[in-house]
């Protein structure tokens, strides 16, 4: 489905997965792990079990909010995911920039404020900033210490469209896991899905996505000028 882009008057980015390939450097270390067992698996692919095995390491709550969100538990569930983005997103990684990423922004950028919503730490989301001096290009960061309630709650994509002088309705926001879908989707926004980061394209679909691309790279299509 195109997006609507008349109405579109900011966007709003997720950051691991999204902006930021750190994760693949843990991807090639789980796999050397994960290849001698593979007699286990057989009806999995070792990259994908990888992938979900990370995403298990790092958000340990994201299991359990698929479980209760699927039983209509999204308010709890939404605070599981809260508390969890908190207490293990503390410590900095090494970064990776999504190949593509400073010229999708700077592109973007003259046309639109733009914020970063995250369910991050503090900490860690600046960092990687700081490392590709990206700040330049935001208007607005949030992080899972901003508002109350992290994503999929909507609080900080609204806090972020607060700041960025816009309607959350008139956000766009772009994420790889269904948390970043559930979140715009909250808050009235549209939204892409991307798989360069953990989401699955079925997965992204259920949750809602507007639109489902390989990287945000591929946004810029929807912005150029018809040359015809």
């Amino acid at each position: 489905m195109p997006l609507e882009t008349s109405l579109i008057r900011a966007i709003c980015f997720d950051v691991d997965g999204t902006l930021s390939d750190t994760d693949d450097v843990w991807l090639e270390k789980s796999l050397s792990f994960i290849r001698p067992f593979r007699w286990i698996y057989r009806q999995t692919e070792p990259d994908r079990l990888a992938r979900r095995l990370i995403m298990g390491i790092e958000t340990p709550g994201n299991n359990v909010y698929h479980i209760l969100d699927r039983l209509g538990m999204d308010a709890l569930a939404g605070r599981v995911y809260s508390m969890v983005s908190r207490a293990f997103h503390r410590h900095p990684k090494k970064y990776q920039l999504v190949p593509g990423t400073m010229d999708t922004l700077e592109f973007l950028g003259r046309f639109f404020p733009l914020a970063v919503v995250s369910a991050g730490s503090h900490t860690g989301t600046h960092g990687f900033l700081e490392t590709f001096g990206l700040h330049k290009f935001f208007k607005a960061v949030a992080t899972s210490q901003t508002c109350k309630f992290t994503k999929p709650f909507p609080h900080p994509l609204i806090w972020a469209a607060g700041q960025m002088g816009v309607d959350p309705r008139n956000c766009l926001m772009i994420g790889d896991t269904v948390v970043d879908i559930k979140a715009g989707k909250a808050a009235g926004a549209q939204t892409v899905g991307v798989l360069c980061g953990f989401g699955e394209r079925d997965e992204l679909e259920k949750a809602g996505a507007d639109l489902i691309l390989n990287s945000p790279v591929e946004l810029l299509e929807s912005f150029r000028p018809d040359p015809s």
